[in-house]
C-alpha cells in the first residue's frame, strides 16, 4: 500500500518558507542521570559529550558557537534559515534562568527561526514549562524527549532510570502549551525484538508530533561499548535496519514528523556498526527499501 512520509524538510518549508539548517549548540546543561539527581553514569550508550558530540564548544558564548556553527555548514548553508540546536545532556535541568537566558540569546538571532531543546520525561516540571512557553511566545519551540523504547526491561537495562508514564505526562504538558513535540526512538537496543521495536514506534507516532528513529551505535568509553565488548548483544546488520525501518513508516501516521531515519556518530568514536559510517550508502540502500516498498516522502 502506497505510504507517504513527512519529512523534516518537507514540514519546515511548509511552516518557515524555505530549508533551515540545525546549528549544533551547547547550553552547558547537566543530566539528572549523571550528577546523582536520579541515578549516575547516565544511560549505557550516551557518550561523555551527551550526545551533543557535534556541538559547538560550550565554552564559547552562544553567538560565538553560533558563527561557528555556520562556518562548519559552509556554503551550502548561506543566507538561510536555521533552527538553534541544544543536543547535548539536559537542556531543562539546571539553573533554569541561566538557561533561559541563553536560549533567548539564540532567539534574538535575525536568521534563527525557532530553537530545539533535547531534555527528558523527568525534567518538565512547573518552571521548566513555563521557561518553554516563554520561549514559544517569540519563536517556534521544538522541545526532543529521548524515549528510545516503552519496554520496561530495556529501560531499565540502558540506564534510563525515569518510567514510561513520565514520558506519558510530558507529552501532554507539552502539548497544552503548544510546542513542537519530537520523540527519540532507538532500533536494535540490547535483546529487543523487531516486534518490540515496532511497539515503541506505534507507541510514540500516536502521541508524538515528530519522531526520530536511530540506529544503535556503540561509542567507545560508554557502559555500551563494555558490553558489546564482552559479546553480550548483537547489533541489527544494514538489511535488517532497512526493512525495520520501512515498518516503522508504515505505522506512523503522515502528519507526524520524521526528523531522521538513521543518525551520525562521531567516527572517531564509533566502535560499530561501522556500516553505518558510510551514511550516503546506507541512505542509499534504505532509500531503495522504501521505493520497494511502496513509501516515499511527501511533497512539498
Amino acid at each position: 500500500m502506497l505510504h507517504h512520509y513527512l519529512s523534516v524538510n518537507t514540514y519546515c518549508r511548509r511552516v518557515f518558507g524555505c530549508k533551515v539548517y540545525k546549528l549544533a549548540l551547547s547550553a552547558a546543561a547537566s543530566c539528572p542521570n549523571r550528577d546523582g539527581t536520579v541515578g549516575v553514569g547516565g544511560c549505557t550508550f550516551c557518550s561523555a559529550g551527551g550526545s551533543g558530540d557535534f556541538a559547538a564548544p560550550a565554552q564559547l558564548s552562544i553567538e560565538e558557537q553560533i558563527m561557528q556553527a555556520k562556518k562548519i555548514l559552509g556554503k551550502k548553508g548561506e543566507g538561510l534559515k536555521y533552527i538553534a540546536y541544544f543536543q547535548s545532556y539536559t537542556g531543562t535541568h539546571g539553573n533554569l534562568k541561566e538557561l533561559e537566558s541563553i536560549y533567548n540569546r539564540a532567539i534574538e538571532q535575525p536568521d534563527v527561526v525557532g530553537i530545539s531543546v533535547a531534555t527528558r520525561p523527568d525534567c518538565l516540571g512547573e518552571e521548566a514549562l513555563d521557561m518553554i512557553k516563554r520561549l514559544a511566545e517569540k519563536k517556534p519551540v521544538w522541545i526532543e524527549l529521548g524515549l528510545q523504547t516503552i519496554h520496561e526491561k530495556t529501560a531499565q537495562l540502558i540506564n534510563r532510570c525515569y518510567p514510561l508514564n513520565a514520558y506519558e505526562k510530558a507529552m501532554e504538558d507539552l502539548k497544552s502549551i503548544g510546542v513542537h513535540r519530537i520523540t527519540h526512538v532507538i532500533l536494535g537496543l540490547p535483546g529487543e525484538s523487531r516486534a518490540e521495536m515496532l511497539e515503541t514506534v506505534r507507541f510514540a507516532a500516536e502521541k508524538t508530533d515528530g519522531i526520530k528513529l536511530q540506529l544503535l551505535h556503540v561509542i567507545s568509553g560508554t557502559k555500551l561499548a563494555e558490553s558489546y565488548e564482552k559479546g553480550e548483544f548483537d547489533l541489527l546488520k544494514p538489511n535488517d535496519y532497512y526493512e525495520i525501518i520501512a515498518d516503522a513508516l508504515s505505522l506512523i501516521p503522515e502528519d507526524v514528523v520524521i526528523h531522521r531515519l538513521t543518525g551520525d556518530g562521531a567516527k572517531r568514536d564509533l566502535i560499530a556498526p561501522l556500516w553505518s559510517a558510510d551514511k550516503k550508502r546506507v541512505l542509499a540502500d534504505l532509500n531503495r527499501e522504501l521505493r520497494k516498498r511502496d513509501i516515499y516522502p511527501q511533497k512539498t
